[in-house]
C-alpha cells in the first residue's frame, strides 16, 4: 500500500516515524541510561528546552528530507531508467532530461515503480539531488501529452524546492509541539508527578501533532496549485487537466468497482477525501486542481 503514496506524503511519514524515534531515544538516553552513569542532565533540561525541542524538532524533519529518496526507493517495487529502452521509458526519461536542461538544474534521477494508480511523485534533498517516479498505471492509461504534463509537474516541485520549504515547515511544527510536550512534562516532575507528565506529554505531541499535520498538509495543497501552474507554463493548461480528468475518472471508477474507502485516499492525487479529511490531504481536490488551470487558461 505504501506504493501508492505521493513524494511528500512520504516525506510527511518518514518525518513522523523519524521523530517518535528521536523522541523515544531522548528520553531513554536522559531518564534511563545517562543517570545510570552518574549523568545527570534533567535540570539542565528544564533550563534549555526550546534548544531540545528545536534539536528534536528539525532533526527528524531534516533527517527524513537527507534520506527521502532511499526511503522512496525502498517502499516501491521500482525500476531506475538510466538507458531507455521501450517508447514509454524514452518518453519518460527524456521529458525530465529536457525539463532539467531547460531548468539548469541536475538532471533528476528517474524511477518507474508497479502500480495500478495513475501516480506520480518527485523528491530529494534539493533540486540539484532529486528523483521523480512514475507508476505503470499512469503510463499505461495516458497518451504522451498527459505524461509529459504530469511530469513537468513533479519537475515543478523540483524547481520550487517544494521538499526542503515543507521540511521546514515540519521542522518548525515538530518545535513547537516537543516544547509544548516537554514544558508539560516539567510541570508535573515539579510536583513529584513524573510518571502522570510522562503520559500527559505524550498524549499532548499526539494531539498537537494532528493539529501540526493540518498546517503542513494545507501548505502542501497550495504547493500542488504553483506545480500545476508550472505545468501550463512548460507544455500549456490542456494537457494537465486532460490528465487530471482521467485521473479522475480512474478514481471514480476505483471506488465503484472496490465500493469501500481507501485509507490511504489523503495521500493520493485521486483520493475521496471529502468531509473533514479534507483537512489532512495533501493534495486538493482534483475538480479544484482543474478550475484553476482553466483560469489560467
Amino acid at each position: 500500500m505504501l506504493q501508492k503514496f505521493k513524494g511528500i506524503g512520504l516525506l510527511i511519514i518518514a518525518n513522523i516515524l523519524i521523530s517518535i524515534t528521536l523522541y523515544v531515544v531522548f528520553l531513554v538516553l536522559t531518564t534511563v541510561v545517562l543517570p545510570a552513569f552518574g549523568i545527570d542532565l534533567r535540570g539542565s533540561i528544564n533550563g534549555s528546552i526550546m534548544v531540545y525541542a528545536l534539536v528534536l524538532g528539525f532533526g527528524g524533519a531534516f533527517i527524513s528530507l537527507l534520506f527521502s529518496k532511499q526511503m522512496a526507493r525502498a517502499m516501491l517495487d521500482c525500476v531506475q531508467i538510466t538507458q531507455p529502452t521501450t517508447r514509454q521509458e524514452q518518453l519518460v526519461f527524456r521529458t525530465v532530461q529536457e525539463l532539467a536542461q531547460r531548468l539548469r538544474v541536475q538532471m533528476p534521477e528517474v524511477w518507474i515503480y508497479e502500480a495500478p494508480d495513475p501516480n506520480a511523485f518527485a523528491t530529494g534533498p534539493s533540486k540539484n539531488n532529486a528523483m521523480v517516479a512514475v507508476s505503470t498505471g499512469l503510463l499505461g492509461s495516458m497518451n504522451e501529452e498527459q505524461v509529459r504534463s504530469i511530469l513537468a509537474h513533479e519537475m515543478g516541485h523540483v524547481w520550487n524546492g517544494d521538499m526542503f520549504t515543507i521540511t521546514v515547515l515540519m521542522g518548525l511544527m515538530n518545535t513547537f509541539v516537543y516544547f509544548i510536550a516537554l514544558w508539560v512534562r516539567r510541570l508535573f516532575e515539579a510536583r513529584d508527578q513524573a510518571g502522570l507528565g510522562f503520559v500527559v506529554s505524550i498524549v499532548l505531541q499526539i494531539a498537537l501533532g494532528i493539529l501540526a499535520m493540518i498546517v503542513i498538509n494545507w501548505y502542501s495543497r497550495r504547493r500542488e496549485f504553483e506545480a500545476d501552474r508550472f505545468s501550463a507554463k512548460a507544455y500549456g493548461p490542456s494537457p494537465m487537466i486532460s490528465a487530471l480528468q482521467s485521473i479522475s475518472r480512474f478514481a471514480e471508477d476505483a471506488e465503484k468497482q472496490n465500493a469501500f474507502t481507501d485509507p490511504l485516499a489523503t495521500m493520493k492525487i485521486s483520493g475521496d477525501t471529502g468531509g473533514w479529511m479534507r483537512l489532512f490531504a495533501t493534495h486538493p481536490p482534483i475538480e479544484e486542481r482543474i478550475a484553476a488551470l482553466q483560469r489560467f487558461a
